[in-house]
């Protein structure tokens, strides 16, 4: 079974990412959890997000398109990025998300993906 491990993060937290002298939520912390993910055989896909900041929304109302710069959130977190992982079980896809860097700060939110449509 598939499951998306989806990062939140708060403005500081993306700041921090770069920051060296925080190496337990700093890209380096990604990249380790990324080679476990794909050392244990798990990994099966994902991306960090740029900042809210270059995020652009698209509706459509009555026919017409509306755009809008982001960020759009109310909230403090905001989404930074999702791993794509297979697990045998919910148990087994949350044990990975609590070694997510994110777990410690702003959080991780761990949900089953759909089944592809049929074609």
């Amino acid at each position: 079974m598939q499951f998306a491990i989806i990062v939140y993060e708060t403005e500081q937290d993306f700041k921090d990412r770069l920051d060296p002298s925080k190496p337990h939520i700093n890209m380096s912390a990604y990249v380790a959890y990324s080679q476990a993910l794909s050392a244990a055989g798990v990994a099966r896909g994902g991306a960090g997000l740029q900042l809210p900041v270059t995020a652009t929304v698209v509706k459509t109302k009555d026919g017409k398109r509306m755009v809008q710069d982001g960020p759009f959130s109310d909230s403090k977190e905001q989404l930074g990025g999702f791993f794509i992982i297979e697990a045998a079980s919910l148990d087994e896809a949350l044990a990975w998300a609590a070694k997510c860097p994110a777990a410690g700060a702003a959080g991780v939110e761990v949900r089953p993906l759909l089944p592809p449509p049929p074609m």
